[in-house]
């Protein structure tokens, strides 16, 4: 049996000693003296939850950097797609390494990707040990034939890790799928128990066209359509009124926030108030490389957090409220009872050496994890049970 036993590690202010077994926490205080098939002595380390990276397009490390400053529709129509038509599936499968080594390198156990030739990225993540969400891409542009290859593909593919990666279905978005589309994604997603993800309300353009095209907004449209569900992580959500937060919680969607990339391209701040107050459940994505520029979830929980704060509250979103965005939301909007340190939750977590400068001194570990930590703060990354 494969079982992991951290031994004198702080957890809740106190040493003791955390055995997982077969990838799920089966003790948090195991008498001294206890043994597994791995062991770690964690003295001076504490243990935090591991990171769920809600959206992101993993492959897109190869264009980090390469178009910065300019208008999302800008960015992606001149620059981005033009430069990915080019992309080999060897570059894809090498991009996706890129990624998952970052993740992994910043605390993040688990992805939800969006992209193509998924089947390369699939061949990472099965190396890297990580989870992922994995986005079966959708967009107008693609063929009846390519469609019927990737229905087939979903059919038949088996998961090649024994539970670790999943599939979605991944509408890009309401621009580039059109209703009719969109309405066959849904039912398909829903005929295989899949998840659906969107990218929905990220620019003031895409309301504005939205509105003069179908005569209602990003969230309502698709809500017309029937594609709203607790199957749905919409990423970015910015351009999203009160009342439509409402529906959104109404009908258990999961917004992403990505405030790293929603402030480079410029898309606007994501209404923090509107959106907790309505209580939808809020995960946390870095977006890609090429609009961040790094996939660093720590990273996000600080800017999420101090952007809730710039408008005059600074008792919106604590530390400790953006680590369960950025874990227990995210790890169960995307299928995985984990992202908490708990008896029978799956064993993902970090391990943060107290002895790095940057968590000295350590009146509140949540709070130096969020607002002062960086990845160089991080002795190891567990996912599944496993150091990997």
């Amino acid at each position: 049996m494969d079982s992991l036993l951290l031994k004198n590690v702080l957890f809740e202010g106190r040493e003791t000693n955390i055995l997982s077994e077969e990838g799920h926490f089966k003790c948090l205080d195991v008498a001294d003296g206890a043994t597994a098939s791995t062991e770690m002595d964690c003295d001076g380390l504490a243990i935090v939850p591991a990171l769920y990276n809600a959206h992101t397009h993993a492959a897109m490390s190869l264009v980090r950097g390469y178009a910065d400053d300019m208008p999302l529709q800008e960015w992606l129509t001149e620059h981005i797609w033009p430069f990915e038509s080019n992309l080999t599936r060897e570059d894809i499968r090498r991009g996706s390494e890129l990624a998952l080594k970052e993740m992994k390198g910043t605390g993040s156990v688990m992805f939800n990707d969006m992209y193509f030739e998924i089947e390369q990225t699939i061949a990472e993540v099965e190396k890297s040990g990580m989870r992922a969400l994995i986005g079966i891409t959708v967009m107008d542009n693609h063929s009846l034939s390519q469609t019927r290859q990737k229905q087939q593909f979903i059919r038949e593919w088996k998961d090649p890790t024994g539970g670790r990666i999943k599939l979605a279905i991944a509408p890009h978005a309401i621009y580039t799928v059109s209703a009719e589309r969109l309405r066959r994604c849904t039912e398909f997603a829903r005929e295989n128990d899949m998840k659906i993800h969107i990218h929905l309300a990220e620019t003031k353009k895409e309301v504005q066209d939205c509105l003069a095209e179908h005569g209602m907004t990003p969230v309502r449209y698709l809500d017309s359509l029937g594609v709203l569900g607790p199957d749905v992580i919409a990423a970015h959500c910015v351009h999203v009124e009160k009342e439509e937060w409402d529906i959104l919680a109404r009908r258990g969607v999961t917004a992403v926030n990505c405030p790293c990339s929603n402030m480079k391209l410029g898309s606007g701040r994501f209404p923090y108030e509107d959106a907790i107050s309505s209580g939808v459940r809020i995960a946390l994505g870095t977006d890609s490389s090429s609009s961040n520029n790094n996939l660093d979830l720590r990273e996000e929980m600080k800017f999420a957090a101090l952007l809730a704060k710039v408008n005059g509250d600074p008792t919106l979103l604590p530390a400790k409220e953006v680590m369960k965005w950025a874990g227990a939301d995210s790890a169960s909007a995307l299928g995985v009872d984990g992202g908490e340190i708990a008896e029978g939750k799956v064993a993902d977590c970090i391990l943060l050496d107290l002895g790095n400068i940057k968590m000295t001194p350590c009146h509140n570990l949540e709070s130096n994890w969020v607002y002062a930590a960086d990845s160089s703060c991080i002795k190891a990354v567990i996912c599944n049970g496993k150091i990997i």
